[in-house]
């Protein structure tokens, strides 16, 4: 096999594919040839494009059945779906309405289940297909503050394992799990300049991910590159988390580190 990664000729929809990450992935997917179809209730001022190709947008709310199902049975192939809709605001479960939490959870997880149900008997119409859910590192340890979408994301990873048994060997299906990725938002997350560098420097690669890397990773999961890889979790976290007790104890200490990491 020639290791080459095109994707030319096929058909990718990606769920929140106009901003953040989803825009990343959406510009990756281009740039290894595929035609893009990006996903979101609002059509935004301008779309992702990559050697001179835009995405083609679709307004859509991927929580809604018979609107996804409506949208799967419109379009001539699919070979490809990265279900990155997703997201939610810090808000600890007892605070904020009942109805805020439920919500979180179908955008993080039931959209993905409705859109790979939809869309997986199209990808069989051209042979099989490649589906690739975007998790995070929330979704495989606690997740204080977010704990819904935690919950959601955990739901996801396990989806992902389902999937790939029950539609294998002609749907791929596999877990992109993030970290920290640094978006046009991420000072709602993580604070000013001096905030999100901060948070930086507790990664061990140094910095935050971008949406490019996570659309390269993305990319990568949907090509014949990875042809045998289905039912699996890719980290792309920068290494993880320093573990707190490393700060906290007061032996083994490096005495050139003036500070902790």
């Amino acid at each position: 096999m020639s290791l080459t990664l095109d994707l030319a000729g096929r058909t990718a929809v990606v769920t929140g594919g106009v901003r953040g990450v989803g825009a990343g992935i959406s510009r990756a997917l281009l740039e290894a040839g595929a035609d893009v179809v990006a996903v979101a209730r609002r059509e935004p001022e301008s779309l992702p494009e990559a050697g001179g190709r835009p995405a083609r947008f679709a307004a859509l709310d991927a929580r809604d059945p018979d609107a996804a199902q409506e949208f799967a049975d419109g379009l001539d192939r699919v070979d490809i779906l990265v279900n990155n809709a997703g997201g939610g605001p810090f808000l600890p479960l007892a605070e904020g309405p009942l109805r805020t939490h439920l919500k979180i959870i179908e955008l993080n997880l039931t959209s993905a289940l409705i859109m790979s149900r939809v869309l997986q008997p199209r990808m069989l119409e051209t042979g099989g297909g490649s589906i690739v859910n975007i998790g995070s590192v929330s979704g495989v340890r606690p997740s204080p503050g977010t704990s819904a979408y935690g919950a959601a994301k955990a739901g996801l990873h396990s989806l992902t394992r389902s999937l790939a048994v029950e539609w294998a060997p002609h749907v791929r299906v596999n877990t992109l799990v993030l970290g920290m990725i640094r978006t046009e938002s991420a000072h709602l997350h993580y604070g000013d300049e001096e905030g999100i560098a901060a948070i930086g420097r507790t990664v061990p690669m140094g910095r935050l991910g971008t949406p490019d890397e996570v659309g390269a990773a993305c990319a990568y999961l949907a090509s014949d590159l990875a042809a045998y890889i289905t039912g699996t979790e890719m980290l792309m976290h920068g290494g993880g988390e320093r573990p707190a007790f490393l700060d906290a104890a007061t032996v083994n200490k490096d005495p050139n580190e003036k500070e902790p990491r």
